[in-house]
């Protein structure tokens, strides 16, 4: 009597969010994407495994500090909260030529002092590693490089090596034979970080992985590997700019309003001591259309220059550019302009610009990109040392701010007299500053204190 083999069961995943279906779908009901499905096998659900460690009351637990390797990096550590966790997972993600590769393997270099690092690069030879450590400056001593796409005979060197940090570059180049997917898709990813975090965890070296932003902005698809990392780093920034963010989008064992400022250099990446100063240093006295706002990128107040531009349109409906602004916060700064102020901009060309390559989201910086389109359609200049920050709402009055003092407390430092802010921000205790303070109700008010 012979019996057939019941052939294992199949789904259809969704390549860019992970969603799974029994039957094909032309388009996924999760994300939107089209032709995204390819069928697989389905995961085998495991039985439930004994613990390894029996339960432990917390309150007997040793309150300890964790240790934390520092890489002397001022700015690398400040985002991680003082240096790297033991055996912690990071997920660094940014666009691909940002400088992910660089920064770490500098961080690479500052650790192999005293201690082992093993870099696993799946993207790149050894040769190109060697050629881009002497660009670096980076003598390699300690540092070994490995360049392996199976992850199993990766994590089989990293045991008998026994180092002190592991870098993997990137997660879409390895692979596990656990899953049968090609490297880089979902279910890959998936795994292979599953198996990153458990070598981390049970041995103790911190981890850090390189994941490619998708053309939606997500590492790796929408959220896929967030999750289930310690941390979560974004290196952000303009390519063709020197400057670089580091940025913390989750850290379990830190805070996440910390922001670290990069400049791109001939020898790699260099913290930026004074980041305000470098944003603001090449603005040009009496511009017409530049406004100088403190903003706050984590819990670090920047000063940055918002620069706007107005010009009559040759078109039949005039257009409406944006570089590092909201591009909602600029249909909407246009729409109180021309409803409450009565600034005729229906003809006009508006294009808005933050200097330095920055991305500023922030609500903060409503007025000073309202002042900005005012000065440049008047052609008048905001005064060279007056900032202006403040929320504009829909009926033209102007909102209060989160931590005011720090923004003009930086203002004050970096030379700067005059401040003009929204008046129900000065409603409860007066801000402890120098600078000559101009409350305004309404943005109407504003402009005529900004411009005359």
């Amino acid at each position: 009597m012979t019996t057939t083999r019941k052939p294992p069961r199949t789904v259809f995943a969704c390549q860019e969010c992970g969603y799974e279906n029994p039957k094909w779908l032309g388009r996924c009901p999760d994300c939107s994407s089209w032709n995204s499905f390819v069928e697989q096998a389905a995961d085998q659900r495991p039985g439930a495994a004994a613990p390894t460690t029996p339960p432990q009351e917390l309150s007997r637990l040793p309150q300890e500090e964790e240790p934390r390797l520092a890489f002397g990096l001022a700015e690398f550590d400040r985002v991680l909260g003082g240096g790297a966790v033991p055996g912690s997972l990071a997920l660094i993600g940014g666009d691909p030529g940002i400088g992910k590769s660089t920064l770490l393997l500098q961080v690479a270099a500052l650790a192999a002092g005293g201690r082992s690092v093993l870099y696993l690069s799946g993207e790149e030879s050894a040769r190109q590693i060697k050629l881009r450590a002497a660009r670096l400056g980076v003598a390699g001593d300690g540092l070994f490089v490995i360049t392996e796409t199976n992850l199993a005979v990766a994590l089989r060197e990293a045991e008998s090596l026994s180092p002190g940090l592991l870098i993997v570059d990137s997660i879409q180049t390895v692979y596990t034979e656990a899953a049968p997917q090609a490297p880089g898709s979902i279910v890959q990813l998936r795994q292979c970080t599953m198996d990153l975090m458990r070598w981390a965890k049970g041995t103790g070296v911190p981890t850090f992985i390189v994941g490619h932003v998708t053309k939606g902005g997500d590492i790796a698809g929408p959220r896929l590997l967030e999750h289930i990392v310690d941390v979560v780093l974004y290196l952000e920034g303009e390519r063709f700019s020197n400057y670089r963010l580091l940025r913390s989008v989750k850290n379990r064992f830190g805070s996440i309003d910390e922001v670290g400022v990069f400049e791109m250099t001939g020898e790699g990446m260099t913290g930026v001591d004074n980041p305000s100063q470098a944003f603001i240093a090449e603005r040009a006295s009496g511009a017409v259309g530049s406004v100088i706002v403190p903003t706050l990128e984590g819990s670090r107040p920047l000063l940055v220059e918002v620069q706007a531009l107005t010009s009559p349109t040759a078109m039949a409906t005039p257009r409406r550019t944006v570089n590092g602004l909201d591009f909602n916060r600029l249909l909407l700064i246009a729409a109180v302009l021309t409803r409450r102020v009565g600034l005729s901009l229906a003809g006009q060309d508006i294009i808005a610009s933050v200097v330095g390559g920055l991305r500023v989201h922030e609500p903060a910086t409503d007025l000073a990109l309202a002042l900005a389109i005012v000065s440049s359609h008047r052609d008048k200049a905001v005064p060279a040392d007056l900032v202006a920050l403040g929320e504009v709402g829909l009926s033209g009055e102007l909102r209060s701010l989160a931590q005011l003092e720090r923004r003009l407390l930086e203002a004050e430092r970096l030379g700067f007299r005059r401040c003009l802010l929204p008046q129900v921000a000065l409603a409860g205790s007066r801000p402890k500053t120098k600078l000559d303070l101009l409350p305004a109700a309404t943005l109407r008010e504003a402009i005529k204190l900004g411009l005359g």
